[in-house]
């Protein structure tokens, strides 16, 4: 499986939305720079309130840009870093990547997949209903989490529009990705 960088966000604040850029530079261990969420520990407020030594396991949002796609004729508008990732793809299906998982991104950097993100009531001061857009359920009444991954990087680097994905699997037996 094989994708590309359809665009790079970030936002040094606590921001719903983050705005897009050229190039962001990963930084292994940490996260995005600039962004309000690098860091080794947790910095999302609300799991900080909880427990500011948890280990940040969110350190990169990824949405795949086929969902804007599929959001498109329900009459929503959304496009890259509106939902708060830090990295749209196109062309590789995140939502079925096992936890673990690892993207090489560009020429360097490389991110492993931690969990799905649960998306949060935030998604409706951008258009109202657009939480429960990004939630679906399966022929089991499973609830499917539509709002992209999240992960930590492993490796550092440059990102940015264009560059490549190249998706390498964990050992087996796989794990299906759960919210993190």
């Amino acid at each position: 499986m094989a994708g590309v960088v359809a665009a790079v966000s970030r936002s040094a604040t606590h921001t719903l939305t983050k705005p897009n850029e050229a190039r962001i530079r990963l930084l292994a261990g940490l996260g995005v720079e600039g962004d309000a969420h690098q860091g080794m520990t947790v910095k999302h407020r609300s799991r900080v309130a909880r427990d500011p030594t948890v280990p940040n396991l969110r350190q990169v949002h990824l949405i795949h840009a086929e969902l804007f796609d599929e959001l498109r004729p329900a009459g929503f508008d959304v496009g890259p870093g509106l939902m708060g990732e830090n990295i749209t793809t196109r062309g590789v299906d995140l939502l079925g990547l096992p936890t673990g998982a690892r993207l090489h991104l560009g020429k360097e950097a490389i991110v492993e997949v931690t969990g799905l993100r649960n998306p949060c009531q935030q998604l409706n001061k951008l258009q109202p209903g657009l939480m429960n857009a990004t939630l679906a359920r399966d022929a089991d009444g499973n609830l499917i989490r539509k709002a992209g991954i999240m992960g930590i990087v492993l490796q550092g680097g440059e990102v940015g529009e264009g560059d490549p994905i190249a998706v390498e699997p964990p050992p087996e037996p796989h794990r299906p990705l759960e919210p993190v």
